[in-house]
């Protein structure tokens, strides 16, 4: 156990290690420590009790804060202690959970595929769902709070009830992790909503469509009342059989109108890697229509040329009683592949963007497969719109 006070020379050149070190100040350091991570990075923190509940408080990082300075520091929230006071609320540094999301996406951000796309999505949901949190300091936050959010969306809103539990939990543990909490209230919260554990079984696919009643649901949504550019993009989904993201976010610099080819950039794919799809004449169709209709570097941009989210797209579908949602087309395609068609497994799950793990099927991944895949799509489409009679 360590007893000795620490120097400014061991500070100054103590190596890092394959994990974190931590190195106190000894006996009458007042709870100041050295802790080294393996990146070298050196950072001060300081173990108080505030109402007998541990807490850490962040000094700074070294050589920015020398010993010194955490140790002037260390001993001031010693007395501010003693004095019954929170060291944090005195300098004014307890976030609301509000600046505490914004640091969640500031560390985030740059893990994501879509930044901006996907921290207005947690702003929103939060915003919306756990409205009277957002502006309480996040140290006064409890689980009794969090029940009060997650109750009112745990039968009614199923999947934004997960959502808003899972974000909820990571700004809390940054919290934690940053001295502002000795715990996580969603936790508690968890085990206090109803039981779950059957999710996982009732869990269904993505709901589809026999692929012989695709054309009819085509045919349906181009007669809806609807924005054009929506009929659009949902006909060059099916055609396409790719994801909803990857429509409503593509872009005419992915697009080579020469070659009949649309090359999806690996950081709009679920896999991560570049995405060639091959074009049938139909889904060509679908773009000089597009073309027509908006100068937007969008594809299917909306009526005031934004980005398209989901709904607009899957509402029609569950306005005209269709059974199934946009990415359940993709499972119809795969239907047709298989029942209509002799082309090997590997050039369907290619032409969905799935990896293969059959050893004798994944030989054919040496290539993406591009020409072959470009006759089953052209096949697809002439299943979907058989081309007239001849003159």
């Amino acid at each position: 156990m360590q007893h000795l006070r620490l120097t400014a020379a061991f500070v100054a050149t103590v190596k890092p290690t394959r994990t974190v070190k931590t190195y106190g100040d000894g006996r009458g350091g007042y709870g100041l420590t050295l802790s080294v991570q393996p990146s070298g990075s050196k950072q001060w923190y300081q173990r108080v009790y505030v109402n007998r509940r541990p807490v850490n408080l962040g000094l700074g990082g070294y050589p920015v804060v020398s010993l010194a300075d955490a140790r002037r520091t260390a001993l001031a929230n010693a007395r501010l202690v003693r004095s019954g006071h929170d060291p944090r609320r005195v300098s004014g540094t307890i976030p609301t959970v509000d600046e505490m999301l914004d640091a969640v996406i500031e560390r985030d951000a740059a893990t994501w595929r879509d930044p901006e796309r996907t921290a207005r999505e947690w702003r929103t949901a939060l915003h919306t769902h756990a409205g009277p949190l957002m502006n309480k300091p996040v140290d006064e936050v409890t689980s009794a709070d969090c029940i009060d959010v997650l109750s009112a969306l745990w039968h009614s809103k199923r999947e934004t009830g997960l959502r808003v539990r899972h974000r909820l939990a990571a700004v809390f543990k940054f919290a934690l992790a940053k001295g502002h909490r000795t715990d996580n209230p969603v936790d508690a919260a968890k085990a206090a909503l109803p039981n779950r554990r059957g999710d996982a079984q009732r869990k269904q696919r993505h709901p589809s469509l026999p692929y012989r009643q695709v054309a009819q649901a085509l045919a349906a949504v181009d007669r809806a009342d609807i924005w054009t550019g929506t009929k659009l993009a949902f006909r060059f989904l099916v055609l396409t059989a790719t994801r909803s993201g990857e429509v409503r976010g593509a872009n005419w610099s992915e697009i080579n109108i020469a070659d009949a080819l649309w090359t999806i950039p690996g950081s709009r794919m679920k896999a991560g890697t570049e995405h060639r799809v091959p074009l049938s004449t139909s889904a060509m169709a679908v773009l000089a229509s597009a073309k027509r209709l908006t100068t937007n570097e969008l594809l299917f941009p909306t009526v005031r040329g934004k980005r398209m989210m989901d709904s607009p797209i899957s509402k029609p579908l569950r306005d005209l009683g269709i059974a199934a949602v946009p990415h359940g087309f993709r499972s119809s395609f795969r239907d047709w592949a298989a029942e209509r068609t002799s082309v090997p497994t590997a050039v369907v799950e290619a032409a969905l963007a799935h990896r293969v793990s059959n050893n004798v099927e994944a030989a054919y991944f040496r290539s993406d497969l591009l020409e072959k895949r470009r006759e089953l799509m052209q096949q697809w489409a002439d299943f979907l719109e058989p081309p007239g009679p001849s003159t």
